[in-house]
């Protein structure tokens, strides 16, 4: 993963306060004749140091505010402080996104998805690297395509677990999936493509106007975790902005073990697609939070 340091430090608007040092993950600066310098061979290029200074002194050279200069809404670029925001309406916000299955066809604006993207690449990454990859579908026909090609591989993938004979052949080698596959999902799976082929029901997309397909470049030290983090990120700032969205993990699948459907999009081969995510204006509305099943917390205490 590159890690080259571009940043720069003015001299004349350096104070030497060294907060940019207390913050730098990698040491990439450090104090010199009482004036921040940079010294280091590695960056994060997180810019870390450039938020912190007090006088703007610090650039980083890797990093561009015009990737959050958003279209749809004005984002003040003043830092948040720890602890002040409000931790209710954030917690409404989490629990009232909802995945959404009913969508009008109101179709959604560029702009729109332009900002997700960029609400989407304010999370983490590993190791800061960013290689995470947007893929927009903007118009229902073209998630009608993609729809197409992932009901040929699922087309492809129901002929294969109707053979009885390769299932449990693969089963006395070790390998269940296509076995499990055949149990828990061939017969939802042939419903979902016969409803397609003969009325244009769509069971996987729900009739979403658009798609956003979020995936990495090879590299990346925890490239799904990135790329998970980033999708959390678009499904709360779509509820935001009045849109619906679903995860379909059925087209991760087919663009994971089918290289086809990816390529049908634009999108190379050596990327993975880790989030697909449906979206649109929705049509259905709720009067309250659902509840959640209870979750397992345990402590280690030695």
């Amino acid at each position: 993963m590159e890690q080259n340091v571009t940043t720069v430090i003015d001299p004349e608007k350096c104070i030497g306060c060294g907060l940019c040092v207390v913050v730098c993950p990698l040491d990439t600066i450090t104090m010199a004749d009482g004036k921040a310098a940079v010294t280091g061979e590695r960056s994060l290029s997180c810019g870390h140091c450039a938020a912190a200074c007090p006088t703007g002194a610090v650039r980083v050279g890797a990093v561009s505010d015009e990737a959050l200069a958003f279209r749809t809404f004005r984002m003040s670029r003043d830092w948040l402080p720890y602890g002040d925001f409000d931790t209710a309406g954030l917690a409404r916000l989490m629990a009232s996104r909802r995945s959404c299955r009913n969508y009008s066809d109101k179709p959604v604006d560029r702009a729109l998805l332009e900002d997700l993207v960029g609400i989407g690449i304010t999370a983490p990454s590993g190791t800061n690297c960013q290689y995470w990859t947007f893929t927009l579908l903007p118009e229902r026909r073209h998630v009608r395509a993609l729809t197409e090609e992932v009901a040929r591989f699922f087309r492809k993938v129901n002929k294969m677990a109707e053979n009885g004979l390769l299932r449990g052949l693969l089963k006395t080698v070790g390998h269940r999936a296509l076995d499990d596959y055949y149990r828990k999902y061939h017969a939802v799976v042939n419903q979902a493509l016969d409803d397609w082929e003969k009325g244009g029901k769509d069971s996987l997309f729900y009739g979403a106007p658009a798609v956003i397909v979020i995936g990495s470049k090879p590299g990346a030290s925890c490239p799904a975790e990135d790329a998970l983090l980033a999708a959390q990120n678009i499904l709360l700032g779509a509820h935001s902005m009045g849109l619906g969205t679903c995860l379909i993990g059925f087209a991760v699948e087919a663009m994971r073990r089918d290289a086809a459907v990816k390529r049908s999009i634009g999108i190379p081969d050596e990327e993975k697609v880790y989030a697909v995510v449906a979206l649109g204006w929705p049509d259905e509305k709720y009067v309250r939070v659902a509840g959640r099943k209870e979750p397992l917390i345990r402590y280690c205490e030695p």
